[in-house]
């Protein structure tokens, strides 16, 4: 459903709280205000991405993609705000699909912004696990660095320490597949 046609919906649900309130039934009305509000709701917050983050935070990866499928258009049906929301999920779950396939979500996530900083880190953390699967240390550096300090709370301190333990790894397995031999 359009959000357009959403919010036009709560404003004539909220009216008619409000119609029932003015005509005396006051019970009626705060129930229907009430609805109202939880579709206004909906409005910011849509209700297939809500059920999908709840999937993937179960591990049922197959679930969420189901759910967020049914965002046919998202730029119709998500306010701007949940734009990058969206393409962070889809990435996340490409990334246990295919994960150099998920690149392109989670840049275009960063591109249309997130509000939430551990958002941020959480694509850019992805961005650098990929770019270490390509080989490429200075992108995969550069995006652990934001990575690290876009993550205030400290949410993903200790996948940023692991991944820098694997990179260091990385470094020496580079050494000896160039043949630079140490001599014993």
């Amino acid at each position: 459903m359009s959000n357009i046609i959403r919010l036009i919906i709560a404003c004539v649900i909220m009216g008619a709280g409000v119609t029932l309130c003015g005509f005396g039934f006051w019970g009626w009305g705060i129930l229907v205000f009430l609805i109202g509000g939880l579709v206004l709701l909906t409005f910011f917050f849509n209700e297939n991405m809500l059920i999908a983050q709840y999937y993937l935070r179960k591990e049922k990866s197959e679930k969420a993609e189901e759910w967020l499928l049914k965002i046919n258009d998202y730029e119709k049906q998500l306010h701007k705000g949940q734009y990058g929301y969206y393409n962070l999920l889809i990435g996340l779950i490409e990334s246990r699909k295919a994960p150099m396939k998920s690149e392109k979500y989670f840049k275009k996530a960063l591109t249309m912004g997130m509000r939430m900083s551990h958002n941020t880190a959480l694509a850019k953390l992805s961005l650098a696990g990929i770019s270490m699967a390509k080989r490429n240390k200075r992108e995969a550096q550069m995006y652990l660095q934001e990575a690290a300090k876009d993550d205030k709370n400290k949410l993903l301190a200790d996948q940023i320490k692991m991944m820098k333990g694997q990179m260091a790894q990385m470094d020496k397995q580079q050494v000896v597949r160039g043949g630079y031999r140490q001599k014993f």
